[in-house]
C-alpha cells in the first residue's frame, strides 16, 4: 500500500485496516513457526505497513491536538 493512499483515509478506516493487518500478522506468524510460510516477505511488509499506518495517526493527533490549551501546557509552552 502506498503511502500517498494511506494519507488519504480517514483515521477510522485507518484504525479498522490496522487491526485487520494485525489479525493477518498474527496468522502469518503462526505459519512460520508451523513452517508453512510462502512468502517471508510478506511479514515484513506487512509490518511496514502497520507502522506507516500508526506513523500518521499519530501525526493526525498531534496536529489535532496542538491547538487546544492543554496541549500548550503539556509541551511546555506558555499561552
Amino acid at each position: 500500500m502506498k503511502i500517498s493512499e494511506v494519507r488519504e483515509m480517514p483515521s477510522e478506516e485507518m484504525r479498522r485496516e490496522v487491526k485487520e493487518k494485525r489479525r493477518a500478522l498474527f496468522n502469518l506468524r503462526f505459519q512460520k513457526e508451523t513452517e508453512q510460510l510462502e512468502r517471508p516477505a510478506e511479514l515484513r511488509q506487512l509490518k511496514r505497513d502497520i507502522a506507516q499506518m500508526l506513523t500518521i495517526l499519530r501525526e493526525r493527533e498531534q496536529s489535532e491536538g496542538a491547538g487546544s490549551p492543554a496541549a500548550a501546557v503539556s509541551q511546555g509552552r506558555a499561552l
